[in-house]
């Protein structure tokens, strides 16, 4: 990946660490600019701001570090590269608290330089679409996408930022309707990668039985009902991303296989013995504490630690609750009842939504803002159009939502059932923590109406 068109600012008192720095860029492509004093980095950047700038720490007035202060206090959002002769911790962590992208020490390696400046840049362009996705005089797209403003969300961004353009292997944890897939697709969108396909497996609604078919594919005759060779969602992930959600539910002998993927790279279709090579990255989530289910003895401790190479958490919404006017204002965009504008919302409505604690998180707060839409029918919506209470089972919120959308004409009565029947399965696997036949004895059916 070239840096073709990218603008980089190095900042350097040392004439040949900035000739060195430049011959190593500008042949990537880059538009180098050079400046020798902290002061040329503040007019330069006041001039036309670069979309990176590498400053040496110590330079002619203001310093390296003192010019970072400076850019964060103006608000300039600009990724910005420390390198130093003298290295300590003190200065590492001093750097990194003022705002600094990365830290780089004297001699310097070209292929570090190049990977950080990669980096940076991606971490600026996702930051930016986030950005742009979140101004209020701009209509977002109506479409899934990560929302928020907090620090917490921030953190996010700036992690998905710094190991997108990597094949890292990404852990992703967090609470149940969180927004753990949403983390994964703005993961492979922003990837080289990105062109490659991204295949989704839920692997608490497998049953043990097909679960490693369906991720390796088996060959003709492999078991009872194989008529012919399948491949498996890593096949179908080929120079693309496979996201492994509820990895915590897989049971120790699919456990097994992963470490092997995770390892070698390669694979084997169920009743085959040809190794094919898994040329895709690996990004897994869990609402499970992994830690403790290593302790417990029902996770691989080997495993985990493959998969945790870069860990993404998601924050619940009761930890970023200065996010919810944002998530309510996409959500009715949504969702809107008329195709001419989206519903709006009374401050009494927007009240309650702050007060509450939304066990079910941004899941949740979404069903919530499309039932109300449906009932306010287009008004505006108010208290009487929320159902909030912590006393209504899961179950009935779901009922609720079904019948809303009925009688609002958004979906017929065959749509509804169908989807009213995968999330009242979805939610007992969830409740069981995957275990099937408690999973059917809770709705009252045989584990063969759970697949089929």
């Amino acid at each position: 990946m070239r840096l073709e068109g990218s603008s980089i600012l190095i900042a350097d008192d040392d004439e040949p660490i900035r000739d060195l720095l430049r011959d190593i860029l500008e042949p990537e492509g880059a538009r180098v600019r050079l400046a020798a004093s902290g002061k040329e980095v503040l007019a330069a950047i006041d001039a036309d701001e670069p979309d990176v700038a590498i400053c040496d720490v110590r330079m002619p007035p203001p310093d390296g570090l003192a010019v970072l202060q400076e850019l964060r206090e103006k608000g300039v959002d600009l990724p910005v590269l420390i390198i130093t002769a003298q290295p300590s911790s003190t200065m590492t962590i001093e750097a990194m608290q003022k705002g600094a992208y990365d830290y780089i020490a004297k001699p310097f390696d070209p292929d570090e330089i190049l990977h950080t400046v990669h980096r940076a840049l991606e971490h600026r362009r996702l930051t930016r679409l986030v950005a742009d996705l979140q101004r209020k005089d701009k209509e977002p797209e109506v479409s899934d996408t990560l929302i928020g403003r907090s620090a917490a969300m921030q953190q996010v961004y700036k992690l998905i930022g710094r190991v997108a353009g990597s094949d890292a292997t990404v852990l992703i944890t967090g609470e149940s309707g969180t927004g753990k897939e949403l983390v994964a697709q703005v993961l492979h969108r922003s990837s080289a990668r990105a062109q490659g396909p991204f295949v989704a497996v839920n692997c608490a609604a497998l049953p043990e039985t097909l679960l490693e078919s369906e991720l390796f594919g088996h060959e003709k005759g492999a078991f009872t009902g194989a008529m012919a060779q399948r491949k498996g969602r890593f096949e179908q992930a080929s120079k693309g991303t496979i996201f492994l959600d509820e990895i915590g539910e897989v049971s120790q002998a699919t456990q097994k296989k992963l470490l092997r993927v995770l390892q070698e790279r390669t694979f084997e279709r169920v009743g085959g013995n040809v190794p094919i090579k898994a040329d895709v990255r690996i990004i897994a989530a869990t609402n499970r504490d992994l830690p403790e289910e290593v302790r417990n003895g029902n996770f691989r401790e080997d495993l985990y630690y493959r998969l945790n190479v870069v860990n993404i958490h998601m924050p619940p919404i009761r930890d970023r609750k200065e996010d919810i006017p944002l998530l309510v204002d996409h959500f009715l965009r949504k969702h809107r009842f008329s195709r001419d504008k989206p519903s709006r919302i009374a401050d009494a409505a927007m009240e309650m939504l702050m007060q509450h604690e939304w066990p079910g998180n941004v899941r949740q707060l979404e069903n919530t803002i499309e039932r109300a839409v449906v009932l306010a029918q287009g008004g505006p919506i108010g208290p009487e159009h929320l159902l909030l209470s912590d006393n209504v089972s899961a179950r009935e919120q779901i009922l609720d939502g079904a019948l809303s959308r009925l009688i609002g004409g958004t979906a017929d009565l065959p749509t509804l059932l169908a989807d009213l029947r995968r999330r009242l399965i979805a939610l007992a696997l969830e409740r069981t923590h995957g275990d099937h036949a408690a999973a059917a004895r809770l709705l009252g059916v045989d584990t063969v109406s759970l697949a089929d």
